[in-house]
């Protein structure tokens, strides 16, 4: 088997990657520069969503969260996903698997950025409703559970939507 950089929906792909990137990178710079938390750390927009500040040193609900050293670990491993995204990305003859793993790379990437530039990724939106509260996410979460989700979709009605 050849490894292959590039296919034929490979700039479509790289397109949705440079999206979810941009998008993310831009709104947690617009948070991190552009919100007064106040003393709080929490801004309430709507009875269902916060903007709040917080530093993630783990993965998904904060596991596995690493010390001040082990940025570097889970940051890698961000990179890696990305890469590996990449070489499947090269391969697909399907818009919306592109588009799925293009989402997935863009993700990845834009929480490493975060691990490199900060040793930690920055989480902002806060979501509840009747007492319970999801975990805090950032935009690069939201590509990665869309990129999931559309592989799922892919994975059971791909041929349908080729």
């Amino acid at each position: 088997m050849k490894l292959r950089l590039a296919g034929p929906l490979t700039l479509y792909g790289g397109l949705f990657a440079l999206a979810a990137l941009a998008i993310d990178q831009g709104t947690k710079l617009a948070v991190l520069n552009g919100v007064d938390f106040g003393e709080t750390g929490k801004v309430t927009l709507t009875p269902f969503l916060d903007i709040v500040y917080a530093w993630n040193t783990g993965i998904s609900y904060g596991l596995f969260a690493q010390g001040a050293d082990g940025w570097w670990l889970l940051g890698g491993l961000k990179i890696v996903a990305a890469v590996v995204f990449w070489f499947w990305l090269a391969r697909v003859d399907r818009r919306l698997e592109a588009a799925a793993l293009g989402l997935l790379i863009g993700g990845a990437l834009g929480n490493a950025i975060d691990r490199v530039a900060y040793g930690a990724v920055f989480d902002f939106v806060s979501l509840h409703a009747f007492g319970y509260y999801w975990y805090v996410f950032n935009l690069s979460d939201v590509a990665i559970v869309a990129g999931v989700g559309l592989l799922l979709y892919d994975s059971f009605f791909g041929d349908a939507a080729k």
